[in-house]
């Protein structure tokens, strides 16, 4: 209960930039649960997990696009749309291998949204 208050309390006060990152926090977090539990054949937590990285990537990160911004924008909906579609795969066949692709392939984008956080633009906005 402490928890989701915290978590609750750390939206509501979160830069638009933090709260992306706290996107990619979470998906990788279920990316990870994901992962143990298909080591551990628990195929509901399988299930649930990977459900809630799809509606991370489709809900939160493809959502908070701007695609009038150039191609980059474009470039991330379609990574986006590729890794919904190999974490349903993975949730649907129990393969590991996916979700470690969908890792691979979205880790820089999230070093690089962290390193943002750097700029001082980004400073100043928070």
């Amino acid at each position: 209960m402490y928890r989701k208050v915290g978590l609750e309390t750390d939206v509501q006060s979160a830069s638009p930039h933090r709260l992306v990152s706290m996107l990619f926090d979470g998906i990788f977090d279920a990316m990870n649960q994901a992962l143990v539990a298909i080591a551990s054949n628990n195929t509901a937590q399988k299930n649930n997990s990977l459900c809630r990285a799809v509606r991370i990537l489709d809900e939160g990160l493809k959502s908070t696009l701007n695609l009038e911004a150039g191609p980059l924008a474009q470039d991330l909906g379609d990574l986006y749309a590729y890794l919904c579609m190999r974490l349903t795969q993975a949730n649907l066949h129990g393969d590991s291998a996916r979700i470690e692709e969908c890792q691979r392939l979205l880790t820089p984008v999230r070093d690089a949204w962290n390193a943002i956080a750097q700029s001082p633009e980004v400073q100043r906005a928070a």
